[in-house]
């Protein structure tokens, strides 16, 4: 399907039954992953280890994810690195992104195989184990420590399979390691009575499944990079373009991990001093939040499969259907928020003897658990959907806010505070509260977003013309604010008789693929805090690809002055194109920014650094160049010297290259 196509498809089609074709395959994908972190309880738990063999995994459980967030977070970096290469159809770079990745996530995975052993007995008596649970966990954890570099290398492959254009490849290679996990559990625990330690092999094997398809891939079936010793050699400007991207994957993780820790330790601590013990309030939360994964699982793949009907159609200010869409995935989340808590509220016991059924005290907490931590797991689905809902609409601060403020701001402190009243059980009782805090905030975080981009309406601008010209070269200029690098840039039109595409880039920009013009035309002006993050958002990576594809329409006219849009970098194929960088010297900046826009000194300043500070960001992405250094482009001048000689110097430089 076509670009202009599949944006008809995204801003026309019924929404339900995009989504529909969208949402399922992210569901099972997450579902299947969701099957490594639940399989081994059900078979420990109706094993002779019972509820103490799991404890013991619940126990390891978030120290396998503190692995998981550098992985992950190499990853998704990585992911997204290719998908901005892939926007800018300059994919030359990218494999040493990813073979760095790969490299420093192998160091990583090795650096913790060896602190693991070192610290490893105090490693999980801070997360939870008691005097009966640490040899268990020890077993368990030994085996899972030794092949973390095994675990680490799957998952940080998984996510640029994806990105490169196969998610069924990504799947196949998660369902084999999930089914491999599924038939050798109980075999090693059952049938060789191997015990805890048969779970753990199980696990590793069938992640070692998962590498071994994964490599397959990396060498064999890549579609937009290959791997070669060059990949492998630390470049860090490069790697950290991969590391802003994935930050905010590895913050989400490590969230997990202080959430897991911080409660593991008070159920310890406060369940030693009540009847149930230390063991069995940790088992059972262990169980607790691996059935809570699967329901948040289920609403996620919902609303990752909103998220190119949200991207695209908030681009096109097609508010309606961003409407349409966040009510459908609102419904949908809702339906499978309520369906849970009746299970929870009603029939817990269900649920909870899939993992083994022990003593009635076991089962009297363990009801207690699912009844208290999950009764408003509605809303704590909604918040997670909030959360993914405003990064697929390009606001990664919202985003943020809503994620965060309910897992560390609430969550934290409630869990601390709450058992010195209530004993064990408050620790349960900081879940609905930190629901009640998150849902309210993001619900008035969502009421005043659409308030607001229902209050901005569509503006009707005149249509831009592509204007013919004669065959020659195409001058890119980039500019430095301040720098009358625009004013600059009409001069030379007008003196070579030749267009002039300044704004007309956003207007074609928004022809061409159905978005509004003022959404573009802020891409490389907007002061977001997140910006990397932003500008890998759904909407922008649509605006940006229809941003490319309008300059070389211009440039296709024929000889042209382009200012700004990276226009430098998008045409660098182009032999005919002249690339300038204007810039000058800070008080002849601030005296135009001042006469220009009749800003006082102070605000002057402040708007030159924060004009400079968004375009370099922009170009970074657009290019993954640095923006006004000297070697991207052909002539970097200085207009200090007067906006008439500046012109001067250029067209010699012109005629210099046409003698």
């Amino acid at each position: 399907m076509g670009n202009q196509e599949n944006n008809r498809y995204l801003g026309e089609e019924k929404i339900s039954k995009i989504l529909f074709k969208f949402a399922i395959p992210c569901i099972l994908s997450l579902l299947i992953s969701s099957l490594y972190n639940i399989v081994d309880q059900i078979f420990i738990g109706h094993s002779e280890l019972g509820y103490l063999g799991n404890a013991a995994t619940s126990v390891v459980f978030p120290i396998t994810i503190i692995s998981v967030a550098f992985a992950w977070c190499f990853g998704d970096g990585s992911a997204a690195f290719l998908s901005l290469a892939q926007g800018r159809k300059d994919t030359k770079d990218v494999h040493k992104g990813i073979g760095n990745s790969i490299l420093i996530n192998f160091i990583i995975s090795i650096i913790f195989v060896i602190l693991g052993f070192i610290f490893m007995e105090p490693l999980l008596r801070m997360f939870g184990a008691s005097d009966v649970t640490i040899g268990l966990s020890k077993d368990y954890f030994k085996i899972i420590l030794l092949f973390i570099p095994v675990y680490m290398m799957a998952n940080v492959m998984n996510p640029i399979i994806r990105a490169d254009g196969s998610p069924m490849g990504s799947m196949i290679a998660t369902l084999v390691g999930a089914i491999t996990n599924i038939i050798l559990d109980p075999i090693f625990i059952f049938v060789f009575d191997m015990g805890i330690e048969g779970a753990a092999w199980a696990t590793i094997i069938g992640q070692v499944l998962s590498l071994i398809i994964s490599i397959v891939y990396f060498v064999k079936c890549t579609k937009t990079f290959k791997l070669s010793k060059d990949s492998f050699k630390v470049d860090m400007g490069i790697f950290s373009n991969v590391i802003k991207l994935g930050v905010s994957t590895f913050i989400t993780q490590m969230s997990i991990v202080i959430i897991s820790l911080v409660c593991n330790i008070m159920l310890a601590k406060y369940g030693a001093m009540s009847k149930y013990g230390a063991d069995i309030p940790i088992a059972t939360m262990g169980i607790c939040m691996k059935v809570f994964t699967i329901v948040i699982n289920i609403v996620v793949g919902i609303i990752l499969g909103a998220q190119p009907i949200l991207g695209y159609n908030f681009g096109a200010k097609k508010i309606d259907r961003v409407k349409q869409t966040y009510k459908i995935v609102l419904i949908s989340t809702i339906i499978v928020g309520i369906l849970s808590t009746l299970v929870f509220e009603l029939c817990p016991e269900v649920v909870i003897k899939m993992f083994g059924t022990e003593s009635d005290l076991y089962m009297e907490f363990a009801v207690i658990t699912f009844r208290i931590f999950l009764m408003l797991i509605t809303f704590t689905c909604t918040i997670k959907m909030t959360s993914i809902f405003f990064q697929a609409v390009g606001d990664p601060v919202k985003a943020a806010i809503t994620s965060l403020l309910r897992d560390i701001v609430c969550f934290v402190p409630m869990v601390i505070i709450l058992p010195k009243f209530f004993g064990v059980k408050g620790a349960l009782y900081a879940s609905p509260v930190a629901d009640v805090v998150g849902i309210i905030v993001s619900s008035i975080l969502v009421v005043v977003f659409f308030k607001k981009i229902s209050s901005t309406k569509k503006v009707k601008v005149e249509k831009a013309k592509l204007l013919n010209s004669k065959e020659g070269i195409i001058i890119a200029i980039s500019r430095s604010h301040g720098s009358q690098g625009k004013y600059i840039g009409k001069l030379i039109s007008e003196q070579l008789n030749i267009p002039y595409y300044y704004k007309e880039m956003t207007a074609l920009a928004a022809q061409e693929a159905g978005l509004d013009r003022e959404f573009i035309d802020k891409l490389n002006s907007s002061n977001n805090i997140l910006r990397d993050l932003y500008l890998t958002t759904e909407p922008v990576k649509y605006a940006i690809e229809a941003q490319e594809k309008a300059i070389n329409m211009i440039a296709d006219k024929g000889s042209c002055v382009i200012v700004g849009r990276a226009a430098d970098y998008v045409l660098r194929d182009r032999k005919n194109v002249i690339r300038i960088f204007i810039t000058a010297d800070e008080e002849t900046r601030i005296k135009n920014v001042m006469d220009m826009y009749k800003d006082k000194k102070s605000d002057a300043i402040k708007n030159i650094k924060k004009s400079d500070k968004n375009r370099s960001s922009y170009y970074k992405a657009i290019s993954g160049k640095e923006w006004g250094k000297a070697e991207n482009y052909d002539l970097c001048i200085d207009s200090s010297i007067g906006t008439e000689e500046t012109v001067k110097v250029i067209l010699n430089y012109i005629n210099t290259l046409n003698k």
